[in-house]
């Protein structure tokens, strides 16, 4: 299949690592579906991709903190005559106040957003890819999956189920010609700290503690294109997760790949 005709769905696409996905896939001539909660935002930069390299690029306004959002943005894409064949989950958030002091609706949008919406959109659009014998999957995960669990937080708890999910399924799919890639950047530039309200505090961070995003996709996505299954960016922040996991990745990767009762089942 010429990597033209190839379609890659990006969500949290209107900023920051996804904004960059986007950039990066549509200048190697991928044509685009892109999910952001703010139109807006989406059509400028679809309108700015469609003009630089002449793709295809559709735009899906929604919130996938609503349980419906996965779903709809499959339907819209069967009724559009579009074939996933990349799939960038990025879309993410975190929770600004303590457990218990958090109503639970917002809790619960946290989870869809960020285990739930990921773990279906995936399973959406596994079986095209395997009937295809191509496909690739990013999902975005986190420096903090390799660090203890922080107080109050489900952040750390949730990219840990990405790292540990990704993994799982790379293992899974990648004899069918699907690679799966858990993306594990550390402190990066974008808009994340000011929607958090971290901003002051994260200015205060040593510079060499940060990468651009298009640092993180860059190496993101040469990690999935080469079947890496976990792909930490930039070098300060692979010292620190080595330093944090008691036992490497690739040898984790390779116990639990080995050692699967189910993997022949």
């Amino acid at each position: 299949m010429p990597a033209s005709t190839r379609t890659a769905l990006v969500t949290g696409a209107s900023a920051g690592i996804g904004a960059s996905f986007a950039r990066h896939l549509a200048q190697q001539g991928h044509d685009l579906l892109l999910v952001a909660r703010r139109a807006d935002r989406l059509e400028a930069l679809a309108a700015e991709l469609r003009a630089a390299h002449n793709i295809r690029c559709q735009i899906f306004a929604a919130d996938l903190a609503d349980r419906g959002t996965p779903e709809a943005i499959i339907g819209y894409a069967a009724g559009e005559g579009i074939e996933i064949d990349i799939l960038i989950n990025n879309a993410g958030l975190s929770g600004k106040t303590a457990f218990a002091d958090t109503p639970w609706d917002t809790l619960a949008a946290e989870i869809q957003l960020m285990v739930t919406a990921v773990t279906e959109l995936t399973h959406r659009v596994v079986p095209g890819m395997k009937e295809r014998r191509w496909g690739r999957i990013v999902n975005l995960s986190s420096l903090a999956a390799f660090s203890p669990p922080g107080a109050s937080l489900l952040y750390t708890g949730i990219k840990s189920y990405i790292l540990n999910i990704s993994q799982s399924l790379d293992m899974e799919l990648k004899p069918h010609g699907v690679h799966v890639t858990a993306l594990c950047p550390g402190f990066t530039h974008s808009e994340f700290h000011d929607v958090m309200g971290t901003r002051r505090t994260a200015d205060h961070l040593p510079a060499i503690l940060w990468q651009q995003p298009e640092e993180v996709v860059r190496e993101g996505w040469q990690a999935v294109m080469k079947g890496k299954p976990v792909c930490v960016p930039g070098t300060v922040n692979k010292l620190t997760a080595a330093a944090m996991r008691p036992i490497p990745t690739n040898v984790g990767y390779f116990l639990g790949n080995r050692l699967n009762p189910f993997k022949n089942g």
